[in-house]
């Protein structure tokens, strides 16, 4: 009971004090409230992608050459890359695209689509492992351009 009684006269007080112009209240601007809510996250690339002489290679910056222990083992690997030659604000603003480019489809959210065009420029391309030397993973194929940066890799 006593800590309502003391919740309540702190309430007045703060009442009083707004209405004599002791203190200050404005509602946040939603643009401030939103920066407020929305962190940012840093990435740096673990490797690159290469091409060279018609062969597709993940080289892995030697820094991270210890995490290729097991891959040699594996027949395939997810690859997490980012859509580097498609950032600009105007391309990540695109939210809605027909797949495939193909005005004859439907409107989509690229949330529901595989368009390169996206709030985050994250890529997974799932790709067979042929052999690993050293920090240098030879891969099959994958559809990304060379030198765009590899994020991670996963099983």
């Amino acid at each position: 009971m006593k800590r309502r009684a003391e919740a309540k006269s702190a309430c007045r007080y703060l009442a009083t004090a707004l209405l004599l112009g002791l203190i200050a209240w404005a509602p946040p601007s939603f643009a401030a409230e939103q920066a407020q809510a929305t962190p940012t996250y840093a990435m740096s690339p673990v490797g690159w992608i290469r091409k060279s002489g018609g062969k597709t290679f993940i080289v892995i910056d030697k820094r991270y050459q210890p995490a290729l222990l097991g891959v040699d083992e594996l027949k395939s690997l997810w690859v997490f890359y980012w859509f580097d030659r498609n950032d600009s604000p105007e391309k990540r603003a695109i939210l809605q695209v027909h797949p495939r480019g193909d005005g004859s489809r439907p409107l989509r959210g690229v949330f529901a689509t595989r368009s390169p065009f996206r709030p985050n420029l994250i890529a997974q391309s799932s790709v067979n492992v042929l052999a690993v030397r050293d920090n240098i993973i030879e891969i099959d194929g994958i559809d990304a351009y060379a030198d765009t940066p590899v994020l991670d890799l996963k099983p």
